[in-house]
């Protein structure tokens, strides 16, 4: 018989690559995993794990018994949530990370809808960025996440975890107001009317003409998130296809900075659109650019989408990324 505790402990060393890393994300001792990977070796008569320069890696063996860790603690969530199912219903706390953005425009209304509907229903809201929510949601410490699409991400057909597509949003170029990239001088809308349509927060984003490329971009300094934060690297993949790697002289994981900065004549920079709703406009200019687009989606343990608890915040979600679209 295996362990389905050893198999956690088996799928979190493949998630971090440590022994440390994995020890802290199951808030065990890092020689208590060691333990449980011996066992657990000792259970299958094989090596499941080997050493290389970035840690440890699994082997052939250990890549063959990490799918079908997978599917066991898949049917696992599954048999958790139709017992819940039956048993409690609605009633008990639920926990969401997600990135400040969403939180303000889905998860917050979102909460508000479960308050009136399913009173019941705790939502605890974390604020972590999207590669962090959903290596939170793998290793148990939140229930749901909301994520970014973003290279490096789990895919959709992870058998980790089941994804729910919440909404997408282009990107807009943000230009210092005398950018070469600007209208001419005296033809740019100040003010109020820096706002765009629908109210997006964007300035003259819907102008016939003004569309440009991320070609146009190659050769300025840029201004950006950190390394890590997945719109860094949606906008480095779209710089990486238009020909050249952007040169991020200034990183800050605040839109709003980022957008001051540019306001100051300090770089260019490609914000999310519906990030730019709050932010102090008027000392820029902004222009929509082809291609890049923030693709943002809920995520749970694969299995778990069915729990009563569950059911219902993902439903909110929904329909909370409908009436933003």
């Amino acid at each position: 018989m295996i362990d389905t505790r050893r198999l956690r402990t088996l799928r979190a060393v493949a998630d971090h690559r440590t022994v440390t890393a994995a020890a802290a994300a199951l808030h065990l001792t890092p020689s208590a995993v060691s333990q449980q990977l011996a066992a657990l070796e000792h259970e299958v008569g094989h090596r499941l794990l080997e050493r290389d320069a970035r840690g440890v890696r699994l082997t052939a063996v250990g890549r063959i018994l990490l799918g079908h860790a997978n599917e066991v603690l898949a049917q696992l969530e599954r048999a958790g949530a139709d017992i819940a199912a039956y048993t409690t219903g609605t009633a008990g706390e639920v926990q969401v990370a997600s990135f400040a953005t969403a939180i303000g425009l889905v998860v917050a209304p979102a909460v508000g809808l479960l308050r009136e509907k399913e009173p019941g229903l705790r939502v605890r809201v974390l604020d972590a960025e999207g590669d962090q929510s959903l290596t939170m949601v793998l290793d148990g410490a939140v229930d749901v996440a909301v994520a970014v699409e973003y290279r490096g991400a789990p895919g959709a057909d992870d058998r980790r975890l089941s994804r729910i597509p919440l909404y997408a949003e282009p990107f807009d170029v943000v230009l210092p107001r005398d950018h070469r990239l600007t209208r001419p001088a005296g033809t740019a809308r100040t003010g109020p009317a820096n706002t765009g349509p629908a109210d997006t927060g964007t300035a003259d984003a819907a102008l016939p003409g003004e569309t440009i490329t991320v070609a146009d971009l190659a050769g300025e300094t840029w201004i950006g998130p950190y390394p890590g934060n997945p719109c860094h690297d949606v906008i480095a993949l779209a710089c990486e296809h238009a020909g050249f790697t952007p040169a991020f002289a200034h990183s800050s994981d605040d839109f709003r900075a980022v957008v001051a900065l540019a306001s100051a004549g300090a770089g260019v920079a490609m914000v999310p659109r519906l990030a730019l709703r709050g932010a102090d406009l008027s000392g820029v200019v902004i222009r929509p650019v082809e291609g890049p687009q923030r693709r943002v989606f809920a995520a749970v343990r694969r299995g778990a989408e069915r729990h009563p608890l569950l059911v219902p915040l993902l439903d909110a979600l929904r329909h909370t990324a409908t009436a933003l679209s």
